[in-house]
């Protein structure tokens, strides 16, 4: 009878602890959830111009985000989600500025910030030549093979990964500067803005070199965050952040609770969170890929530019010299851009930029980054084994000399890359002249389809 009684109470012990964990694990993921949720559908519908009913079906229809319940508020332009009524969280859209979580600070006191986006150049584009404006030549040069090029692409727009469909959206290739071939899929066009994820990164970087061209900063000194400046993590300098080696504790995974997500769906300062997060290692001895380093350098090119031009500054600086016309910053609540994660950008656009890194930082005769800034952004630090990653780029890596150890063995050692979350990617060769841009919902079989674009390229 003893033995009995011991026996359910240890059952009873084994379900409470169970039930214990399962709702504290609830408690930290359904506000990810609902946030997630949200905030990616009031881009959608204000942003894209989307129904919210094809949003919710394909690009929230994945668990555990499916969980969730979303409403759309037309009235003042608002998202609002939830999981089974608990963990609500809004999103709102603000003109030129997309849409923002809010979190930490009052919804009146994020919608009485004051940006000031400057207004674009009067123009009509489409008398413009490309690449500053969309008006294409009538022929593609003659080095590319059509025929091949679009079996290419029907591969790509067919591609599955994993038993996954991959759920292409947009595909362009640029061969020396110009459009060699440009496909989306039904309800997206040249002119719908599609979310970047950690491409954003990399646009972060190019405004950091801007800076570091004008003087302003300097990679190899101490990277100016107040938070660091009397404890250990002052020895962090602006390269640590920019090739992901500052030690900072923080874990990039998506599938629950993590550093990543807690900042990306919880957090009204995400830079600040993630600059008090503790040291587990020296600085400069480990490679660690962090969206809380690339946050960190939003906030240092806040800082840095002062609050009368910060809003202004990736415009005027980076995206209207680039012919970007169509690319969007989005702010967390704090009004610091949400450098790791969110830019919205055309295809169109997202080429051009990879058109400013294959030409050495130079667009229209002006040279926008740092002459060697191109360079140094694709050497990895010794710290990362791999050889994958620069200046918030990623590099084919591994071996120059053995083409099996590289990540992408089929495609020439100088490939470097933007790289966003359901494999959205800028692809640039340089010694192939080449800039392809691939949007989606979900990854591709990426080898595969550059070794196919390249070869529809006779050189």
């Amino acid at each position: 009878m003893k033995r009995r009684k011991i026996i359910v109470l240890v059952v009873l012990f084994v379900i409470l602890s169970s039930l214990t964990v399962a709702i504290w694990y609830l408690w930290l993921a359904f506000p990810i959830i609902s946030g997630y949720g949200a905030k990616n559908l009031c881009s959608a519908v204000y942003l894209q111009h989307r129904n919210p009913v094809d949003v919710v079906k394909e690009d929230l229809g994945d668990f555990p985000v499916s969980l969730g319940t979303y409403t759309v508020n037309a009235s003042d332009s608002s998202v609002t989600g939830s999981v089974w009524g608990f963990a609500k969280k809004k999103a709102i859209y603000r003109k030129g500025l997309g849409a923002t979580l809010i979190n930490d600070l009052s919804e009146s006191e994020i919608r009485a910030e004051h940006f000031a986006i400057p207004a674009q150049p009067s123009l009509s584009r489409d008398t413009i030549a490309w690449p500053l404006g969309d008006k294409l030549p009538g022929t593609i040069s003659s080095p590319v093979d059509t025929a091949l090029m679009d079996i290419a692409l029907k591969n790509i727009f067919n591609d599955t990964l994993d038993n996954k469909p991959s759920v292409t959206r947009a595909v362009l290739v640029l061969y020396d500067g110009q459009i060699a071939a440009e496909k989306y899929a039904p309800g997206f066009d040249k002119n719908t803005v599609m979310l970047g994820w950690s491409m954003s990164k990399s646009i972060t970087a190019a405004l950091i070199g801007i800076l570091v061209k004008r003087g302003k900063l300097n990679v190899n000194a101490p990277a100016p965050v107040p938070e660091w400046a009397d404890n250990e993590k002052r020895k962090i300098t602006l390269k640590n952040l920019l090739q992901q080696t500052t030690g900072i504790d923080f874990r990039e995974v998506y599938s629950g609770p993590s550093e990543a997500t807690n900042m990306l769906f919880k957090k009204g300062d995400m830079a600040a969170f993630a600059a008090n997060l503790p040291l587990d290692r020296e600085p400069g001895t480990k490679f660690r890929y962090s969206s809380g380093n690339s946050n960190i350098l939003s906030r240092i090119i806040r800082q840095t530019v002062g609050e009368n031009n910060y809003a202004s500054f990736p415009y005027t600086e980076l995206f209207y010299k680039t012919g970007m016309y169509n690319t969007v910053l989005e702010p967390d609540a704090s009004g610091t851009f949400i450098g790791s994660s969110y830019s919205y950008a055309t295809a169109r656009d997202f080429a051009r930029f990879g058109l400013l890194y294959v030409n050495g930082g130079k667009f229209n005769g002006e040279q926008i980054l740092p002459e060697s800034w191109v360079n140094e952004s694709v050497q990895p630090p010794a710290e990362n084994e791999l050889k994958n990653y620069g200046y918030q780029f990623w590099l084919n890596g591994w071996d120059k000399n053995d083409k099996t150890k590289r990540e992408f063995p089929d495609v020439p050692v100088d490939l470097f890359y933007a790289d966003g979350y359901g494999g959205q990617f800028i692809y640039i060769i340089p010694s192939k002249k080449l800039v392809v841009v691939r949007l989606g919902l979900h990854k591709i079989r990426e080898n595969k389809f550059l070794k196919e674009v390249i070869a529809a390229i006779h050189q």
